[in-house]
């Protein structure tokens, strides 16, 4: 029998209101499940995120997720347009069979979205 189902990110956050305007706005999440001053929980598609509050930024800035995606040439387009893409993570294909991008939110946590090749 399997036990693991799902994993969820669980993200460091400077303000969580404008963490989760951010992901609402640039990156399209547009449930939001649950928000009060310390944590938030937000959705888009099959993926939830959650996010708690911090007050030191070396918690975000060292801070990273990886979601698995289909269409990852439209999604890359879309966070292109919304000029979230990390300098350092332009769309390419990678040795270990992913094509994958990554953006940075507004606190510094970096997400990567790959598909299989």
């Amino acid at each position: 029998m399997e036990h693991l189902q799902k994993a969820v990110p669980v993200l460091a956050s400077l303000h969580i209101d404008k963490t989760v305007q951010f992901y609402q706005e640039k990156l399209g999440f547009t449930r939001l499940v649950w928000k009060d001053e310390n944590y938030a929980v937000i959705d888009r598609d099959q993926i939830q995120i959650h996010f708690w509050k911090c007050n030191d930024k070396i918690h975000p800035e060292n801070t990273s997720c990886y979601v698995n995606v289909s269409d990852v040439d439209t999604l890359y387009q879309e966070m292109k347009s919304a000029g979230v893409v990390h300098p350092n993570g332009p769309l390419k294909n990678q040795p270990w069979g992913m094509r994958e991008f990554a953006i940075l939110d507004g606190d510094g946590n970096m997400i990567k979205f790959g598909e299989n090749i």
